[in-house]
Parts: C-alpha cells; sequence; structure tokens
C-alpha cells in the first residue's frame, strides 16, 4: 500500500513554483506555499490567481471551484510553516548552494516521515540530498512549465532513495494525472538532456551567421511539427536559466561538447538579454514578461519589391526523376500554374508517374482539397519525357534523383550543356554538398539547393541552399519561386544538414545513446519529450519512420564534415542497421511493428 500525501508544501512561488501549488490545490490536496518574504509571497500569491482568474474566464473552471482550490492554499512566510506537512517540494532558482542551504533547514523543520523534494531541471538530486540526514527521503519531482498543463513528471531516484518513497510519489502523480516517467540521478534527466543539446547547436548556427532567427525557427516549426522554433524557446526558457542548465550538465555529463554553452549565451546574458522577462533575448518583445514579438533592428525588412527586383521570370520549370520527391515536386508546380516538363529514365517510368500524381490530385478532389477543372488544369500543364534534351526551354529545372553524388554531378553536366543560360540549376538533396554538384557545371551562379520536405504536396517548408558561388539573384529567384508555390523558403548555406536535418539528427543520435546506456527505456525518452517538450513524435517513433538506415546515413555525414566527436553516430544504431531492423519498412526497428 502507498501512502496517501494528505498535504504538501511547496518552497519558491515563482513561476513554477505557483504553478505547483495549483496542481496539487487543483486536485483537492492541501497546500502550504513558503516565500521568503512578504513581497515575494504576494508575487506567488498574484500568480496564483491569475491563472486560475484565466481559467474561468476560458470555461476552464467554475468559479466554485476556483475559490476553493484557493481556500486549500495556506500563504506564509518561512520554512518553519512547513512542520506537519507530509511533502515538501522545493522550486528555488537552480543554485546548489542554496537547495541544500533549505533542504538542511528542512530537515530540522520537518518531522521525520516527511518525503523532502526537489523540482531541479539539471542539478544533483544526490548532491541536494546529503544535506539532510534523511537522504533516503529525498528524490527528484521535476515538473514541466506551465505545470497545470504539462502531463509529464519526472521523478528522479537516486542510488539511496527508498522503493517506499518512489512508489509513494508515482502513486501521488496518477493522483494528480500526470504521466510520470522513473528514471536515475543523471545531469538533465531525460527531457533536459536532449532538449537542451539541441537547443544549444541552434545557437551555434545563430552565433556562426549561418541562418536567421526567424529562418532557424520556422524550419524546425515547419519542418518538424515543433510547437516553437529553437531560439523562441530560449527566450521563454531565459537565457540565464538555459546557460545554467548547460554549463550544469556539461559539468556533470562527462565534459560533452554538445553541452558546453556557447559563448553567444553568455555574452547575452552578461548584456542582461535574457528572453521574454527582460523584454528582449534573441528577439525583442512588446515589455518585459510579454509573448509579443516586435520589430527590432535585425527584423527583415519586406523582401517582395527587392525580390521583383533580382528575380529571373520564372514560368515553365524541369524536374528530373521518377521517385516520391520528384512526383510532389511536379504536382506542386503545376497546381500552382508552372508549365512542367517531367524527365525520367524512359517511357515506363514515366507512365508510372503520371499515374502517381493523377492518383494524388484525384485524392485532393475527394477530400475536397482541389477542383476536377483545377485538376485537370494541372495534369494538362504537365508535359512527360524520357529526353532531358526537352529540357531546353526551361526556366527552372529541379533534379529530384538518387542521394549520389557522382549521379547527380552527371546529370549537371548534361544540363549544364543543354538548358539556355540564365536558367536555375536546382538539386533537391537533402544531405550532399551543393557546391560539388554546382562546380561540375561551367555556371556555379546558376546552382542552388531547393530542399523539399516529403510529401512535397504537404509540407510547407523549403530549405534555400546558397553555395559560396550562388548569385543574389538565384538565391532570389529561388525565394520568389518559393513563395509562388505557397512554401516558405528559409535560407542557409552549403553545410552538411542544412538547418533542418542538422539540428534534428544529433538530437534523434543523442536519444539512442540514453537508450544504449541503459538510463531509460525507448517509451519512456519517447514520452517525456512528447508530454514534456511537446513533440508530435518520440525519438524512437520518428527514428522508425524516417528509416534507420536514412537516419545513420545522414548522421555519417555530419559527422564527416563537422567532426564534432558528439556527433559520433551512436554504435547501437550502427548494430541495428546491420541487422536489418531498419523501422517500420522493415516491420523492426526500435520496436516490433509486425505486431501492431
Amino acid at each position: 500500500m502507498t501512502r496517501e500525501f494528505a498535504s504538501v508544501g511547496v518552497v519558491g512561488l515563482g513561476t513554477m513554483g505557483a504553478g505547483i501549488v495549483e496542481v496539487f490545490a487543483r486536485n483537492g490536496i492541501d497546500v502550504v506555499a513558503v516565500e521568503v518574504t512578504e513581497a515575494a509571497l504576494e508575487r506567488g500569491r498574484a500568480t496564483l490567481t491569475g491563472s486560475t482568474d484565466r481559467a474561468v474566464a476560458k470555461g476552464k473552471l467554475a468559479a466554485a471551484d476556483r475559490d476553493a482550490l484557493l481556500a486549500r492554499v495556506n500563504w506564509q512566510v518561512g520554512l518553519a510553516a512547513l512542520h506537519s506537512v507530509d511533502l515538501v517540494i522545493e522550486a528555488v532558482p537552480e543554485h546548489l548552494d542554496l537547495k541544500q542551504q533549505i533542504f538542511a533547514e528542512l530537515d530540522r523543520v520537518c518531522k521525520p516521515e516527511t518525503v523532502l523534494a526537489t523540482n531541479t531541471s539539471s542539478l544533483s538530486v544526490t548532491e541536494i540530498s546529503v544535506a539532510t540526514t534523511r537522504p533516503n527521503q529525498v528524490i527528484g519531482i521535476h515538473f514541466f512549465n506551465p505545470a497545470p498543463i504539462m502531463k509529464l513528471v519526472e521523478i528522479v531516484r537516486t542510488v539511496v532513495t527508498s522503493a517506499e518513497v518512489v512508489a509513494d510519489v508515482e502513486a501521488l502523480c496518477a493522483r494528480l494525472g500526470k504521466v510520470d516517467v522513473t528514471i536515475s540521478d543523471r545531469a538533465g534527466f531525460i527531457a533536459n538532456a536532449l532538449l537542451f543539446g539541441y537547443l544549444n547547436h541552434a545557437v551555434s548556427l545563430v552565433e556562426a551567421r549561418y541562418a536567421s532567427r526567424e529562418d532557424i525557427d520556422a524550419a524546425m516549426k515547419l519542418g518538424c511539427g515543433l510547437p516553437m522554433g529553437p531560439l523562441a524557446l530560449m527566450d521563454l526558457i531565459g537565457l540565464d536559466t538555459a546557460y545554467e542548465i548547460l554549463d550544469t550538465m556539461y559539468r556533470r555529463g562527462g565534459r560533452d561538447r554538445r553541452h558546453a554553452p556557447v559563448p553567444l549565451i553568455k555574452q547575452m546574458v552578461t548584456a542582461g538579454l535574457l528572453g521574454r522577462k527582460s523584454g528582449r533575448g534573441f528577439y525583442t518583445y512588446e515589455r518585459p514578461g510579454s509573448p509579443v514579438v516586435v520589430p527590432d533592428d535585425q527584423t527583415p525588412v519586406s523582401e517582395e519589391s527587392t525580390l521583383e527586383a533580382r528575380a529571373r521570370g520564372i514560368a515553365k520549370v524541369g524536374v528530373v526523376g521518377s521517385g516520391t520527391m520528384a512526383t510532389g515536386i511536379i504536382e506542386v508546380f503545376a497546381k500552382a500554374g508552372y508549365e512542367v516538363v517531367s524527365v525520367t529514365r524512359g517511357a515506363e517510368k514515366s507512365a508510372k508517374l503520371f499515374e502517381a500524381v493523377k492518383t494524388s490530385l484525384n485524392k485532393g478532389v475527394v477530400r475536397g482539397k482541389l477542383g476536377e477543372a483545377d485538376r485537370d488544369a494541372a495534369l494538362g500543364r504537365i508535359t512527360w519525357s524520357a529526353t532531358l534534351e526537352h529540357l531546353a526551354d526551361v526556366d527552372l529545372v529541379v533534379e529530384a534523383v538518387i542521394e549520389e553524388l557522382s549521379v547527380k554531378k552527371a546529370l549537371f553536366a548534361s544540363l549544364d550543356e543543354i538548358c539556355k543560360p540564365g536558367v536555375v540549376l536546382a538539386t533537391t538533396t537533402s544531405s550532399l554538398p551543393v557546391i560539388d554538384v554546382a562546380m561540375a557545371t561551367q555556371r556555379p551562379a546558376d546552382v542552388v539547393g531547393l530542399h523539399f520536405f516529403n510529401p512535397a504536396p504537404v509540407m510547407s517548408l523549403v530549405e534555400i541552399v546558397q553555395t559560396i558561388r550562388t548569385s543574389t539573384e538565384t538565391t532570389a529567384t529561388a525565394k520568389a519561386v518559393c513563395g509562388e508555390l505557397g512554401k516558405t523558403g528559409v535560407v542557409c548555406g552549403d553545410r552538411s544538414g542544412f538547418i533542418v536535418n542538422a539540428l534534428l539528427f544529433p538530437y534523434l543520435n543523442d536519444a539512442v545513446k540514453m537508450l544504449e546506456a541503459s538510463y531509460s527505456t525507448a517509451d519512456d525518452i519517447d514520452h517525456a519529450m512528447k508530454l514534456g517538450c511537446g513533440y508530435p513524435m518520440g525519438p524512437f517513433e520518428l527514428l522508425d519512420v524516417v528509416g534507420l538506415d536514412v537516419s545513420l546515413a545522414i548522421q555519417r555525414e555530419l559527422y564527416l564534415e563537422l567532426r564534432e566527436p558528439g556527433f559520433a553516430p551512436a554504435p547501437l544504431l550502427e548494430h541495428l542497421v546491420t541487422a536489418g531492423y531498419l523501422g517500420r519498412k522493415a516491420g523492426r526497428g526500435f520496436r516490433d511493428h509486425t505486431r501492431r
């Protein structure tokens, strides 16, 4: 039988602490809410009142229930008020000495059987626990912000936390309607260990001026379905908080360079650019604490007139290739009103490609997203060919053939001879160097990467990859074409992985390493990232969908180019690929899909 906590104390009533108070009070548990001063206590009370009032205004909480909730909270100054509670959760700033001081005092104040918990997101629960005479009753209970909404709780046990305490806290989380994952005391736990390596990497792209803050955020939202871009998320978390978490994980987690804070973060913290709470971080906000972004000196000016001036006119487009990506790209251009010349390696492939495009367009009609006349018009704009010479009069060529550099270079050399001057030559490669393809021609200034995402008719993102030889006119043309297609074009340099894959796959690789170390299960890691970070899929779900072989190939390319030790493919990923466990397409990857 697990014990039932009848009363709970919460120490520290900032955003997180006040949210934890609300979680317990909403679930009928009496709470003693403690701060160090009357002023801080009043701020915590105002935070809780504001949150519950908003819930009432939105119809998510009855006024009577709000009043009952607030009546369960006993507001007090000083730790002495916690003498009779069954559980204390500490939610003060992330400083080890401060937390140790509080736990030492709680150990003296609280009754012997009281469980002492920390909401730390990065510090060692073990180091906090040794400040007490009851380390077996100390545990981590890591809520995610905003605590009343986020379903995940990481329960962090130390090597001496008693099994009974762990079971009691797991039962408490179930009572609160939360989903818990129980893990051991390691830097960053699950969610932060995976999240902050990704966020740090995104900041490094800004620091290197590889892409703009807007394009990086748009790429990850549109390319991966994330609720926020990494830089906007850094501003929400607070750059000072992010720096402390990264620094702690770097020092405690084996000094992995992926967690060494990018110098730009420290510079911004020193300058007081802390994110939303200070009114300025990577973005500028209407006022401190406001979520409303306002223009600043880094905000891009309207590009329409500039694009029109620099962009070349595109009326006719050639698409080379016969796979899934080529099929989608042909459909996208034809629906947007462009004349399209589709070139494959033979009449049989052209016939299959025609059927695939027609089938996709018919689905649009059935779903009510496309009229029959529009479908027929789109099909009427496509010319089917098996001869590259039919691209002699097009204005843009999009290559979507196999991801082999030798094949692409041979194709671009042929296009260089066939196409008229001024034609934009684009490759859809997702991993190969665009400059290698460009230098197979005598016109590298006209070559650009146009990385569409699959399925092209659905995904709104296109990465526009400019090499050191790509002209501004070519980039402007690519940007304008993306706009005409109804796509969001993000501009980046010619580096392995571009934006999305460069940020996504190291995160996936880190998840595999975490599983490989037996720190947690695939299910718990997936739960942590979906419920704690709002990701649409957990890393192992996504790896099985993408294909473990594809993921390994991309990770190898990133490692070979950047030579970052943290990017070395996880041995477990290599072993699974060798064993033929490639994900859904093989019926087995990190999970067995034949039983589903």
